[in-house]
């Protein structure tokens, strides 16, 4: 049986910075750990997630999981979005697209909107720093998404405020120095769990690891939500 596990990088990211995380999921899971890159602050939501999409369905596996860092995690929601046509810009109602079985874990991904993208985008040439994807999913009014069921999903949101983030203004709420814990609610996911850690420690916590582990193993956390919303 194989089993592979793919990583969905942030904004500003290659998929490099997750090789502690992916090399510890591969150690606990017994899998095939990838790191799907993208451009990130160069292309569209649309196009971005095409690519997403023609790179999974090129993967041979029993067992498919994802797990993704920030920006990462609106890529996968909008993947599984329901009214979107796999492989097309247009948009049906009807199932997604087709891939092996598996669990879906997001970490640190603000996933209703970003008050910290929102501060950027209104900075002189801010909204080119952040290009089209997060200038669409992160810096537009914050949204109310709701995760459709297609697989289970969990959430992990960090609550260790250091972070660039706060250089653009006060987060007040708990948050990871970037996002705040409340962006990363998403309603219909299977668990939701809050960590001490910075946004860029998610990466790097061998906690986040276990937990994540555990999610994509069981569909649940190895340890109760702390203070997460929902």
């Amino acid at each position: 049986m194989r089993t592979v596990v793919v990583y969905v990088h942030g904004l500003w990211l290659g998929g490099g910075e997750s090789f502690v995380l992916l090399r510890r999921l591969s150690r606990a899971l017994g899998a095939e750990c990838r790191a799907f890159k993208y451009s990130s602050a160069g292309a569209t939501i649309t196009d971005n997630v095409a690519s997403l999409e023609a790179y999974l369905g090129g993967i041979e596996a029993d067992t498919l999981h994802l797990l993704a860092h920030s920006m990462g995690g609106l890529l996968l929601v909008a993947l599984f979005d329901p009214a979107r046509v796999p492989g097309t810009r247009a948009r049906r109602a009807g199932p997604t697209l087709e891939l092996p079985p598996g669990r879906i874990v997001l970490t640190g991904s603000p996933v209703r909107g970003s008050l910290s993208a929102r501060r950027l985008a209104r900075l002189p040439f801010g909204r080119a720093m952040l290009g089209p994807t997060a200038g669409e999913v992160l810096a537009g009014p914050p949204v109310e998404r709701r995760w459709p069921g297609a697989r289970d999903l969990g959430v992990i949101a960090g609550d260790l405020g250091v972070g660039l983030g706060r250089l653009l203004g006060p987060m007040n709420g708990p948050n990871d120095g970037t996002v705040m814990v409340d962006e990363t609610h998403l309603p219909g996911a299977a668990d939701q769990l809050r960590i001490r850690s910075s946004h860029t420690g998610l990466l790097f916590s061998a906690e986040v690891a276990r937990q994540a582990a555990a999610f994509l193993e069981t569909g649940r956390f190895a340890r109760p939500s702390r203070g997460c919303p929902g």
